[in-house]
């Protein structure tokens, strides 16, 4: 019989062999980065980051950033069509990960803006191996930003 602390040894690298891989990072992402909310308009901005992992048999990835904005009263987001909007975006061969971030200025408000990726993965001739879509959460603009009460100065 072997001593007790072999099988204690024995069950412990059972465990760890049967212990699952961790997660794999996620494929795509799309998310806000920085959402600066502004009495002032010209200070108003927001940062956008897209990224994609690329997959068995990709040669280029792609990716297309439409911005959407929803302005009361309207319930649902509408793209926003203006030049460099919405363009397809190509990284370079072979490129493992490529990530792309937006940055909107002078945003109005009040308004909830966000960003909607569209996700390609092509071979070596150019055909589309893989396709994904995400929206990213939104970031609001209010129309008032609370301010700090002022202080009064002490006499």
């Amino acid at each position: 019989m072997f001593p007790t602390s072999f099988h204690l040894a024995v069950l412990a690298a059972g465990v760890l062999a049967q212990a699952p891989a961790p997660a794999p990072a996620p494929a795509v992402m799309a998310s806000v980065e920085q959402c600066t909310p502004s009495v002032n308009q010209a200070e108003r901005s927001a940062t956008f980051v897209a990224q994609m992992t690329a997959v068995q048999g990709t040669q280029h990835m792609a990716m297309r950033i439409e911005v959407q904005e929803r302005t009361p009263p309207d319930e649902t987001f509408h793209t926003i069509v203006a030049p460099g909007l919405g363009m397809w975006r190509s990284s370079e061969p072979g490129v493992k990960v490529y990530k792309y971030v937006k940055e909107l200025t002078n945003l109005a408000a009040p308004a909830a803006f966000r960003v909607q990726v569209h996700y390609r993965w092509l071979d070596n001739r150019g055909r589309v191996i893989k396709r994904a879509e995400r929206r990213s959460p939104a970031c609001l603009q209010p129309v008032d930003i609370p301010q700090p009460p002022a202080r009064m100065p002490e006499a």
